[in-house]
């Protein structure tokens, strides 16, 4: 599968998979795919190449919030029977709409003009560049439009992007049924890995291949692993099965040597990759993980895994004092690994405060800005393989040179798999309020000038052990009258834990040395709205990090205090 490294930058006049049949296009995809090798399956569990589809949602570029209900776009007529789970995109479950099966009532559009095979198999390879082709156009654009009521001119303003994922339609367990690659992950977690055990090679590796990202997007990571292997629920419902197309302002290309992973200095944080393999690792024959960082070395021992499975493995380490670019090397003694070279680049936030504020500062053609609405990823989940001993006690018979017999039991039993699934989430508040030197406040109401304080509490909620999670360990806040970059302020964590405060640093401008911000002297009558990101909660299936923000209504100014004593 040839890896794209840049954005695809969608092609201008034709579309090949028609003959005579040409579309303007107008689009820019972030999309990649890979998989191949796929078994068709048999009997009760069967899926056939080309029984696909794609699910588009409308999404508003501003906050990436979902705008449209999803529609189905498919070239076949699903059965009336077919079990569904209603029209949810992967950025509905990850706000944690619940998984709904039902059977029939599913809708779906079968465009004029068919769309390109999505997913690959054995026999037939899906083309990355046709679907590109075909969702980048201006045909395409038009569909959508008219299928979601969104004006068509508004769509292509660069206002919206469209979110796709593939779907597969196949029969499971003698029942057929519909579902994305995040909904194949989800059931699957639902029946203990039924589903992949039956039609894993379609579900947990060509389906949530069929479309990958190729830089990171609505807060789910381009994809770096390999795309010719089977991926576990986790990988699947945290990073594959999405493309999105975007029609005006592209991000710009990733760089060119960039880190694999960026942390913070002097911050506990967990580093992970996946361990697959092809034949079966049991408590008799475990895998072992090891993480080379810095002189050090990170263990994660006793693995088992199923044959043909994956699981994410990682280490909780602390990253050092100081900026610096780190290489973490990873080895197994069993299985294939999805990454054994990692590039972290370590960062010291507090680099960029803001000045003092003075009296003479000035701002006379200062507008209000709009409070960012920045991706956040509230909660994860990962699962974990383990093994048990499922016994079968056998009357074997022996004779000895008498002539006599004699039997003995013995066990003749196997290994057995399950999973355990642990999750994380991560809620902050933080109230924006004023300082306690800012002694004419009235509540929420103060002068511009005098300074404020945030004060955030953030809550890790986890069922899984310490070893799996950390708590939330940084905070950066940012202001209007920088329009919310520029400059920031750290907050430091005044009490540790899965239920931490964190309050800002000292101002080494205040006389007082108050953990204050002063806000500007001609900051105007209004709302004055801080936007906090709460972070550094590192769980297995990445990093937590949320926003807050809350405000103090300006009125007047310190000047206002001010007052000229009368001579005696």
């Amino acid at each position: 599968m040839k890896k794209n490294l840049l954005t695809f930058i969608c092609l201008v006049m034709m579309l090949f998979m028609l003959p005579i049949t040409a579309f303007a296009d107008p689009g820019e995809g972030n999309i990649d795919g890979g998989g191949g090798g796929l078994g068709d399956g048999t009997g009760s569990n069967i899926w056939m190449p080309g029984d696909d589809g794609v699910r588009v949602t409308v999404i508003r570029d501003s906050d990436n919030a979902p705008v449209s209900t999803p529609i189905d776009y498919t070239n076949i007529t699903p059965a009336n029977n077919i079990m569904h789970f209603g029209k949810v995109s992967k950025i509905g479950y990850r706000n944690c709409a619940a998984l709904m099966p039902q059977i029939g009532g599913y809708v779906c559009v079968q465009p004029s003009i068919a769309i390109p095979r999505i997913i690959s198999s054995s026999s037939l390879s899906a083309s990355i560049d046709e679907i590109k082709q075909y969702f980048c156009s201006e045909y395409a654009a038009e569909l959508v439009a008219n299928n979601t009521g969104i004006n068509y001119v508004g769509l292509m303003s660069g206002e919206y992007k469209l979110l796709l994922e593939p779907i597969a339609y196949f029969t499971f367990n003698g029942t057929n049924v519909s579902m994305t690659a995040t909904e194949a992950a989800m059931y699957d977690m639902q029946l203990g890995g039924d589903l992949r055990s039956e039609m894993g090679s379609l579900t947990h590796k060509n389906l949530p291949f069929a479309m990958i990202l190729e830089m990171s997007d609505l807060g789910y990571p381009a994809w770096n692993g390999s795309t010719g292997t089977g991926v576990n629920n986790d990988q699947i419902i945290s990073s594959l099965g999405l493309g999105i197309v975007r029609y005006k302002d592209r991000p710009p290309d990733p760089k060119v040597g960039a880190a694999d992973q960026e942390y913070r200095t002097d911050t506990e944080v967990i580093t992970p990759v996946t361990l697959s393999t092809g034949s079966r690792l049991t408590p008799d024959n475990p895998a072992q993980v090891t993480f080379s960082i810095m002189g050090s070395t990170y263990t994660m021992s006793n693995i088992v895994i199923p044959a043909g499975g994956s699981q994410v493995v990682w280490c909780k380490w602390r990253t050092p004092s100081t900026p610096q670019t780190v290489t973490i090397q990873v080895r197994s003694d069993s299985g294939s690994l999805s990454n054994t070279t990692i590039t972290a680049k370590i960062i010291d936030l507090n680099q960029n405060p803001p000045p003092n504020p003075t009296a003479r500062d000035r701002n006379d053609n200062y507008t209000l800005p709009s409070v960012p609405s920045k991706p956040q990823q509230f909660s994860a989940s990962w699962t974990v393989w383990r093994c048990y001993w499922e016994s079968k006690w056998v009357k074997v018979w022996h004779t000895d040179s008498n002539g006599s017999a004699w039997y003995e039991w013995v066990d003749m039993g196997d290994w057995k798999y399950t999973s355990d699934s642990y999750s994380a989430s991560l809620s902050a508040t933080g109230p924006t309020k004023p300082d306690d030197k800012a002694v004419t406040a009235n509540g929420k109401t103060m002068k511009s000038g005098y300074g404020i304080n945030i004060d955030i509490n953030a809550r890790v909620a986890t069922n899984a052990p310490d070893s799996h999670t950390t708590w939330a360990q940084n905070a950066v806040a940012y202001f209007p009258e920088f329009s919310y970059n520029t400059y920031w302020r750290l907050l430091d964590r005044i009490v540790s834990g899965y239920n931490a405060t964190l309050e800002l640093k000292p101002n080494k401008y205040s006389t007082y040395n108050r953990r204050v911000h002063f806000t500007p002297p001609w900051f105007p009558d209004a709302a004055y709205t801080t936007y906090t990101q709460v972070m550094d909660a590192w769980t297995p299936a990445g990093m937590l990090n949320v926003y807050v923000n809350d405000y103090v209504n300006i009125k007047q100014s310190v000047f206002d205090d001010w007052h000229i004593a009368p001579k005696k």
